[in-house]
């Protein structure tokens, strides 16, 4: 759609100018930074950031139903930096100008309902929204196009030149960020880190296809983060991973796309979301704490946040159910197929505890729950997904998991609707679909094939089938009539089919 076409009352709404008053707000002493400069932790006390912006209550000005209009022309217009996640500029990056944002496809990724068989197993109705659509397969893209809008915004106001972007990795954000920051080559310079021979030769080969410099360093994530943390404190490097607050902010679109799809009707609906590092978590209440605050939606939804038994320092902290007692307590990560989970000590945890705190207080009850399940059901849920029609990765698997345990534990009910986060898209992690086929997990992955699961392809090579074609060497004349006649007499043998009567 043209903005010439769009309602005249509407039409002034829908190309935003840069506004609002951006600023870092540290977590603990709630100290106030300007965004001149990228900070990763408060230079007073060291705790993480979040932006807020200092002209939020603007926002709540416009009622819900112009929100709406809004946001819903701004879709259809076929201008690129509103084709995705700043579609809602004024709660993404209200202060970048539209010429400075990187848009590369990210976001409006779709959702889709599982099909009568899958709900009828679950007992609800229920989502898979698929952020495996995104440009680099996966949600990262959503951060990254929010970090590097703005890194690209330093640039063109001669605040920043010559970037080198550094960022730890179990593979989705390295894809990502070597993605965006190769678009804006020559300015900005891509280095990662990931642990060695625990990333997919599918994730590695992004990063090096993109042009990133790579390092593999023994251990796992948690090992590469705290090198690239004392990159950033060190030199000047820019941090990409989720504890640059711009990452969160990007990853908010998600939870602003679901209202929109779910028609601004938050009522009796509940998001699933594997943890890992914990910002997609983080930028999801948030999102739905900016609606929610702004009038845009008028109930939180419920939020599952799920995680692998063998990476669950999150669970373990909420499953302390007398708040007095908590402690947050970093664990030993094993062996997972939810790979980009395997985090043991989430840089967002202190994100994670304050939102969720405003999230139940704001709801006036419970509202955040977490859930815990084993690798076992991540194999088996992801492969039951999609084998009713989804692209589901193991993150998806997990949410599908996830939802289970909530639902058996009385956090989602019947009556609810819910939105399940596949992270990635399905061939990222397809080697363990090949494992789980060939039962050849490790057995410190703790999975067992489940023989009804299995899928193999069988050979069809018919006795006194002599000569077969081959590259170069096509069967011609009689020979070629009797091998499609026996090929097809042995499928149809195989698979019990009975010859019609012509």
């Amino acid at each position: 759609m043209k903005l010439a076409d769009t309602p005249k009352d509407i039409r002034p709404h829908l190309l935003p100018a840069p506004n609002g008053k951006i600023v870092y707000r540290c977590l603990d002493c709630r100290k106030e930074y300007g965004i001149e400069q990228l900070l990763y932790t408060c230079p007073n006390c060291s705790q993480v950031l979040l932006l807020h912006d200092l002209a939020f209550q603007q926002l709540t000005e416009r009622p819900a139903e112009l929100w709406h209009r809004i946001f819903d022309y701004r879709k259809m217009l076929n201008i690129p930096a509103l084709k995705g996640i700043y579609r809602f500029h004024e709660f993404i990056g209200p202060v970048i100008p539209l010429e400075a944002v990187v848009y590369l496809g990210e976001g409006h990724t779709p959702m889709i309902e599982a099909n009568a068989s899958l709900q009828e197993l679950l007992g609800l109705r229920f989502f898979f929204k698929n952020d495996g659509q995104n440009p680099s397969a996966s949600f990262k893209d959503r951060g990254m196009a929010s970090a590097l809008s703005y890194i690209h915004y330093l640039i063109t106001q001669g605040l920043a030149s010559n970037v080198l972007a550094v960022c730890a990795s179990t593979g989705d954000t390295s894809a990502a960020a070597a993605l965006y920051a190769a678009y804006l080559h020559p300015h900005i310079k891509s280095v990662v880190l990931l642990p060695h021979k625990k990333v997919t030769p599918q994730q590695l080969s992004q990063p090096l296809g993109s042009g990133a410099v790579v390092f593999e360093i023994p251990g796992v994530f948690d090992d590469c983060m705290k090198v690239v943390e004392r990159l950033s404190e060190h030199y000047p490097v820019a941090l990409l991973n989720s504890k640059n607050a711009w990452r969160i902010l990007g990853q908010e679109s998600y939870a602003y796309e679901i209202c929109q799809d779910m028609e601004y009707d938050l009522q009796h609906k509940a998001a699933v979301v594997p943890v890992g590092n914990a910002g997609n978590l983080t930028a999801v209440m948030n999102g739905f704490l900016k609606f929610f605050q702004a009038g845009i939606i008028s109930d939180l939804p419920k939020i599952i946040g799920v995680q692998s038994a063998h990476a669950n320092p999150v669970y373990r902290y909420y499953r302390q159910t007398d708040v007095t007692q908590r402690r947050f307590v970093p664990v030993t990560v094993k062996p997972s197929v939810a790979q980009a989970a395997m985090i043991g000590n989430p840089v967002s945890m202190p994100r994670v505890i304050h939102l969720v705190d405003q999230y139940n207080l704001l709801a006036g009850e419970q509202r955040v729950f977490f859930v815990e399940v084993e690798e076992q059901a991540i194999m088996d849920w992801q492969l039951k997904a999609n084998r009713n029609g989804h692209i589901a990765c193991t993150h998806g698997g997990e949410s599908l998991a996830g939802l289970a345990v909530a639902i058996h534990r009385g956090y989602v009910s019947t009556g609810d609707t819910a939105i399940l986060d596949s992270t990635a898209h399905a061939l990222k992690f397809i080697g363990f679909q090949q494992m789980y086929f060939e039962k050849q997990f490790p057995p410190e992955f703790e999975i067992r094939p489940d023989r009804a699961l299995i899928n193999t392809p069988l050979l069809v090579h018919p006795p006194g089938l002599n000569k077969v074609p081959a590259p170069g060497k096509p069967l011609r004349g009689a020979d070629l009539e009797k091998f499609i006649r026996l090929v097809a007499e042995e499928i149809a043998e195989r698979l019990n089919l009975k010859k019609q009567n012509r």
